[in-house]
């Protein structure tokens, strides 16, 4: 499975694409289901959308069980708890998908992964505004929040294909307890544009751009955000503010290493900034109650996804702005 996951990077970085996390989810499970036969897959009537079904993947049917997709219907609670079952009788290792938001059904089954440590994984699409026109009902902003707070339930927010891939690998690898993919709908841009053989998700988080000299200013971030971050980074080295991106594909897991392992990758830089599309809770264990969050306080709406960014200000703009007004009162 690793040498399936290291040459798909490889090919990711030498033939970029800017495309949804739930499509690079789709690459990923291409190459995976070719290595581990025992893959179970499925979604909640959202097959289209969650981007599960893959080229090798034959569907369950009545009467007829050698297949390895199941179309489990809109039944979020009987998927997460059938996935338990799944596991739990030993021989697979099931993969189920739906909307973000409805964590909100799935959640009793999910805590019970997380509770008998279940290895069972979500693969939750559309996590943010970034979902657009479906409207608050369906955009997700204190699901990340609760989701990390889950006891054993790790939670993965990539940044584009190559860390998608690196989040696949860490969550098959994971046998003590479930994990949930948080994957996009909207295309993002790809951050990782060189060869790395070493898994750089697997501490949570890492240094994505360093800063031209001592940083003043380091820059968090998860998911979609990330090229937010990218682009605030560029400015402010224009604006003569040196600062380093960090991106935190999962924030429990970064807390959860060792004491010097975290103050290296958080590093030193008296600002600090979080950018998520999603409310503040658990972000001031990195940057401090002092810190910068730029993100949301409330509930979405329905528009474009590009205009909602710009209408609750997450944006390179935003960032750049704060950073500089803290650093000039400095």
């Amino acid at each position: 499975m690793a040498d399936a996951i290291r040459q798909l990077k490889r090919k990711l970085v030498d033939e970029p694409q800017t495309i949804a996390t739930r499509k690079a989810s789709e690459l990923a499970l291409e190459a995976l289901v070719q290595v581990v036969p025992e893959m179970v897959i499925g979604s909640a009537d959202l097959t289209p959308s969650n981007n599960t079904r893959t080229k090798h993947a034959i569907e369950v049917k009545p009467g007829d069980y050698a297949g390895r997709y199941i179309h489990y219907g809109i039944r979020e609670m009987g998927m997460a708890a059938a996935m338990n079952g799944i596991a739990l009788h030993g021989g697979f290792i099931p993969a189920g998908a739906t909307f973000m938001c409805f964590t909100d059904y799935a959640r009793p089954a999910m805590r019970i992964s997380a509770l008998a440590q279940i290895p069972v994984i979500y693969i939750m699409t559309h996590d943010s505004i970034g979902l657009g026109e479906d409207g608050p009902t369906h955009q997700p902003v204190e699901h990340l929040a609760a989701m990390r707070a889950m006891p054993n339930m790790r939670v993965f927010r990539p940044a584009d294909t190559v860390e998608t891939a690196e989040c696949w690998q860490l969550a098959m690898e994971k046998t003590n307890g479930p994990t949930m993919l948080a994957l996009s709908r909207q295309n993002l841009m790809p951050v990782r544009t060189t060869h790395h053989d070493d898994n750089l998700c697997a501490h949570g988080g890492y240094e994505l751009v360093p800063a031209d000299g001592k940083a003043a200013v380091s820059i968090f971030a998860s998911g979609s955000e990330v090229e937010i971050a990218v682009a605030a980074q560029k400015t402010l080295a224009e604006k003569g503010i040196p600062a380093r991106v960090v991106s935190v594909p999962s924030l429990e897991l970064l807390l959860e290493q060792p004491e010097e392992r975290q103050k290296a990758i958080i590093g030193d830089a008296p600002i600090k900034i979080a950018v998520e599309a999603a409310v503040r809770f658990g972000w001031d264990a990195v940057i401090g109650h002092d810190g910068i969050f730029v993100g949301m306080t409330h509930f979405g709406s329905s528009a474009p996804a590009k205009e909602l960014y710009k209408l609750f200000k997450i944006t390179p703009e935003a960032v750049v702005d704060a950073a500089t007004r803290k650093h000039n009162a400095a």
